[in-house]
This record gives C-alpha cells, structure tokens and sequence, in this order.
C-alpha cells in the first residue's frame, strides 16, 4: 500500500440521476456530482460548451506601456532581445513572441542564460553583453518579476526593460519601462494563474489588438498550451481553453518541430493529450534547457524545415537519454543520504558533485516519494544552487520570503523555487525551513490519497463511458484526471512486466473481469497476492493494442480489502 489513508468522495445520487436525464453520459454525471456540480448549467460550463474564457490583455496592468515601448523600438528598428528561461515556459514563450517580431520584420536576437553558469533571470553580465551587440531594448518573457538590481543596471547602461512574467511579486516592482505580471497587487486581470508563455501570448494579443480571432489564437496555441502544461499551472478558466484549442491543433495539424519530436519519440498520434505534452514533449524539450543546450530546443520550436526539425529531434531525444542517467545518478545517491532516516521534516541535501541542471527533477522525485518538501543544492566555491518542490499545501515560496536574509537569490512560486545561498547559510535555512513547516503543517505529512468516489458497480465502466470522459479535458493541476477506486474485488492474477519495473494484474467483481496496470510497483512490491480480496484505486483508460480497444485501469494504489 503506497498511501496511508484514501479519503473516499461521496456524490449526491439526485443529481446524479438528473444530469444524466439531461443527457449526459452516466459516468461523467457521477464524477460532476462528487466534484460538486449541482445543475446542468454548471455542467455545461465544466463540459466547456460555453463561451470560451478568453479575456482582454490590456487589462493586465502596464500592458499599453509594454505595448508602446515594443512598437516603437520595432518601428525605429531599435535592436530588441527577448530575455527568457531555460525551461519550456520559458522557451515556448521566447517563441512565441519571436514569431510576432519576426512577422514585424524586427530587428531581435533570443537570449536564454544557461542554466549551470548563469542561473535564473536576469544577471549584470548578459545585460552588459547584450548592450556590447547594440540591443537597446530587453523584453523579458517568464522572468525579472524581482530582478530589481538587475533593472537598476539595465537603465545605468541606457537599456530599455519590458518584464513580462508570472511568478510571486513581492510588493516593490523593478524599475522597468513597463512591468507584466498579472501576479501584481494592482492588476485586476480576471485570470491570475496564466504561465509564463500565457503571458507573453498576451502581449502578442495586445501587440496586434486582437485575442478573440481564430487567427491568432491558432498561430500561436500550439506553444501556449505545451508551456501552460509543461509549467504544471492550474488547467482551470482561461489556461483550460487555451489549452484546450492547442491540443486540438496539435492533433490536427502539429508544427514541424512537434511533429518530428513526436515521432522521433515514437509517440506521434492524432490525440494529442495533456499527457502527451507532460510525459513526452516536455521531457525532451526541457531536456536541452537542463544540459546546457536550450537554444536546440527554441531553434525547433522556430524551425519551418522538416529535415532541420527532424536532425533537432533526435538531438533532444539523446540529451533526454543522458538527462535521465544523470537524474537517477543523483536520486540514487540522495535516497542512500536518507537510507538510515525516516524523514519527517522538510529534506534538504547538498553536494559539489551534483549536476545543478537536473536538481529540480530529482527535488520532485523526492518530494513525491517522501511526501516532504525538498530542496537539492548543487555545491561550488562555497555556493550553492538549489531546486525548490514542494508537498501538499505548504508554500515554499512564502518560506523563502522569510528567509530573504540569509539567501543570495531566489524565485518561483508555491510549489517550485530556485535559490541561490552561500554554503554557510544552508543550516541557517534548514533551520528556518524546519521550524516553518513545525509550525504550518501540524503532526507532519500524511500519506493521503484523494478519490473522486467508489465504483459499486463495474458495469459503469465501459468503453463507452471511458471514452466520454475526454469530454471533461484537459485534465491537470485544478482539474484533475478522475480518480476512482472499487473495494472488495477479487485479483486473479498479478505479474511484473517492462523488465520487472512494472505490474499488470486483472480483477473480477460481481462475474465482470478488467485489467489493470501498475507503472513503477513490481508485481513482488504489491503487498497482495493473487487470489486475494482487494482494494484498488486507479484512472480509468482506454488502452489500444493492434487495432483493438479495451478498458484499463491504471492504478493508483492496491490494498488487502478489510471489511
């Protein structure tokens, strides 16, 4: 059993019932009931068949100021750089308004620091390079909310600064000619949960003057959508739509670079899913950003040329290989730090050895396997880098607001930061940390496991039914794949499979029999046997083979069934 509790949802069997006379598929009303829709009103909007959630970019604050500088310096034919990140938000968003400025016949480079030697942001020593290359006006995209001596520099060289971001904003702005951040205290943008490339997407919108055209938002949702997911913002409101409408049009019509890096990665498909983006797209293009490489990564989010496209693809897939080498390397040397442990406070380890670019991955492992905030730091020369993942609701970025003393640098939001620290500060932070964490999250983690409700009856899971509920995508953060489990129901069977990682069993309740799939648990790991009364939580899937389709449960947990 992975979790200690499955906290169970209940459903209102009335409303229910309604929803389904009104004509909605069965299963979907059950799962709309236990999430607390009421009506049928409430339904349709949750379905998405009311008008999409799109608002006006000027409502963001400064975004006319923004606006303004960028035209002018396009119609001066000022040289422009678009400051961005080295993870897909980031990328995607450089590209994004790339393709606008390109379109204007701007005059503009990309720059993206790099992620081991420079950092996060805004640095004096890029804005100095960029100012030796004649640029005279920077537009950050997914950075420089709380770059304030880097905007002092910026305007001591006589450079333009346009910040767009979406990160925390603490409540001094950078002095910039316009700062976008639909975060900030005085803006009353509707929607405040949009990405980085959410936000540059806006701009753009503000740029033309248009946000409601098929357009517009066809020209650029493909990377709207890959970055929102890959940045794992809330799929709710605007951010559902946008996603929705990229999702569509990669399965239809994919750009070039997608394309190649969907087939390349063996994944190439005409449904293209939230999942698709998070467990095959992102991967690869992060990929580039962690190793050092980024601009592989933009030059194919830009790329027109299918052969271009197609020798950058395989690039990035060999960069993913090496990434996950070096990931396990370091997860395997962090586990065996807390071997002789049992954690119950926030973890924090460090080491000269590690490789900063993949810390962030190896934290949210961590974090995920130990149900614990975790920071990982790489060591050098007495400083150290570090990755920030958080657990459940602790807000790690509140946190580090409070340790702003003793931190050299940091950013991000509640669940994900980066900072930087000299090493001797980190007990002063571990001891900060661990006292914060005392204090918000009382008598420590539990391993609960949240589900939608219990499937009495597996008759209720039919092709059909599974097949309906792509009605209720994209799913992610705020509106999450449903969560299902059935008690009592009898495992006939159980064996490893994917060289002993995984388990695929099948189940029979009430003469009805399903097979399930169990990712990363090993059928000798399950703590059950065959033959065994069970309980199992799972999502429920469609799982084509040759030609064929037939239901799956993909399993969440499994545990003996105690009456």
């Amino acid at each position: 059993m992975k979790y200690e509790n499955w906290n169970i949802g209940e459903f209102d069997r009335e409303t229910a019932v309604g929803l389904c006379k009104n004509g909605i598929n069965p299963l979907i009303s059950v799962l709309l009931a236990s999430r607390g829709v009421m009506n049928f009103d409430d339904a349709r909007a949750v379905l998405g068949t009311e008008t999409p959630e799109i608002h006006d970019p000027h409502l963001l604050a400064d975004m006319n100021k923004a606006v303004a500088r960028i035209k002018k310096a396009v119609e001066s034919k000022e040289r422009i750089a678009i400051y961005g990140d080295y993870d897909v938000d980031g990328m995607t968003a450089s590209a994004t308004l790339a393709i606008w400025l390109e379109s204007k016949g701007a005059d503009f480079e990309i720059y993206i620091p790099g992620r081991s030697d420079e950092g996060y942001g805004l640095n004096k020593v890029a804005l100095d390079a960029l100012k030796s290359r004649d640029v005279g006006l920077v537009v950050t995209v997914d950075c420089g909310i709380t770059a304030f001596e880097e905007a002092k520099h910026a305007k001591k060289l006589g450079l333009g600064l346009v910040i767009t971001d979406h990160h925390e904003c603490r409540e001094e702005l950078p002095d910039a000619d316009a700062v976008v951040d639909p975060k900030r205290q005085d803006c009353n943008y509707p929607f405040k949960s949009l990405a980085g490339v959410g936000v540059a997407f806006k701009l753009v919108c503000a740029l033309e003057n248009d946000y409601l055209s098929d357009g517009i938002i066809d020209k650029y949702s493909q990377l709207v959508a890959v970055g929102t997911i890959a940045d794992v913002m809330q799929v709710v409101g605007e951010n559902r739509d946008l996603i929705r409408f990229g999702l569509r049009s990669l399965s239809k019509n994919p750009s070039c670079g997608f394309s190649e890096l969907l087939r390349e990665a063996g994944a190439h498909s005409d449904r293209i899913t939230t999942a698709t983006v998070g467990f095959v797209l992102a991967p690869r293009l992060n990929a580039a950003g962690r190793m050092g490489m980024s601009e592989l990564s933009v030059e194919l989010l830009l790329t027109n040329s299918p052969d271009k496209a197609k020798q950058l693809a395989a690039e990035l897939c060999k960069l993913n290989t090496e990434r996950r080498n070096l990931e396990l390397e370091i997860f395997e040397q962090a586990t065996a730090m807390l071997a002789d442990l049992k954690p119950d406070q926030p973890i924090i380890l460090c080491s000269e050895s590690w490789y900063q670019g993949v810390t962030g991955i190896v934290a949210a492992k961590l974090a995920d396997t130990y149900h614990l905030p975790t920071i990982i730091i790489s060591l050098e020369d007495g400083v150290g880098k570090g990755s920030c993942r958080s657990f459940g609701s602790f807000n790690i970025y509140r946190v580090l607001c409070s340790c702003d003393d003793i931190l050299e640098n940091f950013g991000g939001h509640e669940m994900a930061a980066g900072i930087t620290v000299k090493e001797s500060n980190i007990n002063k932070l571990k001891s900060r940390i661990n006292e914060e964490y005392t204090k918000h999250v009382k008598g420590g983690a539990t391993f609960d496991l949240k589900l939608d409700f219990e499937v009495e009856k597996p008759k209720l899971l039919t092709l059909e039914n599974i097949e309906a509920l792509s009605y209720l995508e994209p799913f992610g953060s705020g509106n999450p794949a449903p969560a299902l489990c059935m008690t009592n129901v009898k495992l006939v069977s159980a064996e490893s499979i994917g060289a002993g990682k995984h388990s695929r069993l099948r189940i029979e309740k009430n003469n009805a029999y399903l097979e399930c799939i169990y990712f990363g648990m090993p059928a000798e790991n399950l703590g059950v046997k065959e033959g065994m009364h069970v309980d199992v939580a799972f999502e429920p899937q469609i799982n084509e083979f040759r030609g064929k389709s037939n239901v799956q449960l993909q399993l969440h947990d499994i545990r003996p069934h105690t009456p």
